[in-house]
C-alpha cells in the first residue's frame, strides 16, 4: 500500500509540474532570436539559434518569404519572383528581384532568399554600425558585379556549378558614403591599421562571414583582389 502511494504521489507529483510548466510558458519569456521554436525575423540579433535558422532556410522556402516578410516597408524594396529558367540548364527556384534595401544599388538584381534573409539581417545588424566605427559615417550605395550568372565555377568548362549559377551569391565591389565618398574594394583593401577604409572592409569581410556561408575577398585569389563574393553555400568558409 505505501509503494502504490508513493507511485501516486509521484506521479501528481509530475502532473502538478508539467500543469506549472503550461500555465507560466517559461519559454515565451526566451528572447525570439535564442528561441529555437519562434519563426525568424530580420529583425533579430545574430545568435547560435538565429543562425541555425539561417542555415535551414534553403530548405524551407515558405519559411524563407516568411521571415523576409518581417522586414519593414522602408527597408527592402523587392518583388517575390516564380520560379523560372533564364537559361537553360540553370532553373531559378526561391529567388527574389532586389531594388534596394536601406541602401541604394547600382542596379537591381535577382538573389535566393536565403541569401536576402541574410543581407537585411547583416544590414541591419552590422553594415551601418561599422561604417559608423570605421569612417565615422554610413552607407548610402553599394555597387555590385551581379548575382546571376550561369557558369560554372571560374568560368571552366568543367566541374561544380558556381553559386552564381542559382543566384544564391552577390560580388560587391565598392560602398558609396553619405556625402559622395566611394570606398573600393580593389583601391582601398589594405593591412589592417593602414587606413581607415581599409578597416572598414576588413571588419565588413569578418563579420559578413558570420552570417554568409561562403565569403571571398582579395586575399582569396587574384579573381577576387575587386570585390567581395557573399553566398549561402557551405558555413564558415571565410578567406
Amino acid at each position: 500500500m505505501n509503494k502504490l502511494l508513493l507511485r501516486l504521489a509521484k506521479l501528481l507529483a509530475l502532473l502538478a509540474l508539467c500543469l506549472l510548466i503550461y500555465l507560466t510558458r517559461p519559454w515565451e519569456a526566451v528572447p525570439a532570436a535564442w528561441n529555437p521554436w519562434a519563426p525568424l525575423s530580420v529583425e533579430h540579433q545574430l545568435t547560435p539559434v538565429s543562425r541555425w535558422k539561417l542555415s535551414r532556410l534553403k530548405l524551407a522556402p515558405e519559411q524563407c518569404r516568411n521571415a523576409l516578410a518581417t522586414a519593414p516597408d522602408n527597408v527592402l524594396d523587392y518583388m517575390p519572383l516564380e520560379d523560372y529558367s533564364p537559361v537553360e540548364g540553370c532553373p531559378l527556384e526561391n529567388v527574389i528581384r532586389i531594388n534596394r534595401t536601406d541602401v541604394a544599388f547600382n542596379s537591381p538584381f535577382t538573389i535566393s532568399c536565403p541569401w536576402a534573409v541574410a543581407w537585411i539581417m547583416f544590414e541591419r545588424n552590422e553594415l551601418q554600425r561599422l561604417a559608423l566605427i570605421h569612417l565615422d559615417n554610413q552607407v548610402k550605395r553599394i555597387d555590385h558585379y551581379g548575382s546571376f550568372a550561369c557558369r560554372n565555377v571560374y568560368n571552366r568548362e568543367e566541374g561544380r556549378r558556381s553559386e552564381h549559377a542559382t543566384a544564391s551569391a552577390l560580388d560587391i565591389a565598392s560602398f558609396e558614403l553619405v556625402g559622395g565618398e566611394r570606398i573600393s574594394v580593389l583601391r582601398d583593401w589594405a593591412r589592417p591599421g593602414e587606413s581607415k577604409a581599409g578597416d572598414f572592409l576588413r571588419a565588413f569581410q569578418d563579420s559578413a562571414c558570420d552570417y554568409f556561408g561562403t565569403v571571398l575577398g582579395p586575399e582569396y585569389n587574384q579573381a577576387h583582389a575587386n570585390h567581395f563574393h557573399l553566398d549561402t553555400s557551405n558555413y564558415g568558409f571565410c578567406r
